[in-house]
C-alpha cells in the first residue's frame, strides 16, 4: 500500500494519538514537522480549520483524530484496537468522545498549557484557569477510577483498544505537572493502568522515538486565542 504520512507538530496530544496507534500496529510511517507552517496557507491546504493531526495515505487525504485512527484501524486491521462486541465498541466510542469533551480540554487546554506550554515560552501562567480547571479533572480521574474498579486491565475490556490509546497522552501531560501527579496518586486503579499501557512494546517504542522535547512556538498566540472566555 501506499506510504503513510503524519503531518502535525510533535507536542500536539492528538498528533501523538495517531503516532501511537500507528506504531502499536508496527505501520511505517512518515512524520513531517509542520511547526513552522502552522496557522499558514500550507497548513489551510492541509487542514482547512487549521489544526493537527492530518494523515496523508497516497493520494487520500483527512483530518480529524477519530476518524484517522478508525481508518488506520481498518486499512491496517492487525492487531484489531475496535472490538467484536457492539457494546464493547459503543463504549470504545464513549472513551474517545469523554478523551474530547472532558480529559483533554481540561488537563492539556488548561492545565498543562498554563504548567509547561506558556512557561516554556515565558509566558506567566493565568492561575485562574489552573484552579477552575483542577476540580474538573479530580472529577473525570474519579470517573476513570470507578470505571476501572470492575476489575478489567483496560478501559473497554480485557484487551488495548483505540480508547487506550487515545487516553495516554492526556495522562502523560497530567503527570508533568504537580497537581496532576498529586491527582493521579489518590487513583491507585488509574495508575495501575497507566503502569500497564506504559509496559506495552508498542508503547516503550513510541516513547523511544520522541524527539526531545522544547517549546512550541506558534503557542505564543494560543494566549489570545485559547484563553479567552474559558472561564464563564
Amino acid at each position: 500500500m501506499s506510504s503513510i504520512i503524519v503531518h502535525g507538530f510533535p507536542g500536539s496530544t492528538y498528533v501523538q494519538i495517531v503516532r501511537l496507534v500507528l506504531t502499536h500496529k508496527a505501520v511505517e510511517f512518515e512524520f513531517r514537522d509542520l511547526e513552522t507552517e502552522m496557522n499558514t496557507h500550507a497548513h489551510r491546504e492541509l487542514h482547512p480549520f487549521e489544526y493537527v493531526p492530518v494523515l496523508q495515505h497516497g493520494h487520500f487525504v483527512l483530518y480529524e483524530t477519530s476518524a484517522i485512527v478508525g481508518y488506520i484501524d481498518e486499512a491496517f486491521p492487525d492487531p484489531r484496537l475496535t472490538p467484536e462486541s457492539i457494546q464493547q465498541r459503543a463504549k470504545m466510542n464513549q472513551w474517545i468522545s469523554a478523551v474530547n469533551s472532558y480529559y483533554y480540554p481540561q488537563i492539556v487546554f488548561h492545565l498543562s498549557h498554563e504548567r509547561s506550554v506558556f512557561p516554556a515560552l515565558g509566558i506567566e501562567p493565568d492561575e485562574r484557569i489552573v484552579q477552575v480547571a483542577l476540580p474538573k479533572i479530580e472529577r473525570a480521574l474519579d470517573v476513570m477510577e470507578r470505571e476501572l474498579n470492575s476489575g478489567r486491565p483496560f478501559l473497554v475490556g480485557d484487551e488495548v483498544t483505540l480508547a487506550d490509546l487515545f487516553m495516554v497522552p492526556c495522562m502523560t501531560s497530567l503527570a508533568r505537572t504537580e497537581e496532576g501527579r498529586a491527582i493521579l496518586e489518590r487513583q491507585p486503579l488509574v495508575a495501575g493502568w497507566r503502569e500497564r499501557m506504559e509496559q506495552l512494546e508498542s508503547v516503550m517504542r513510541f516513547r523511544a522515538a520522541q524527539p526531545l522535547r522544547k517549546p512550541i512556538e506558534h503557542a505564543r498566540r494560543w494566549v489570545t486565542t485559547h484563553r479567552p472566555g474559558i472561564l464563564a
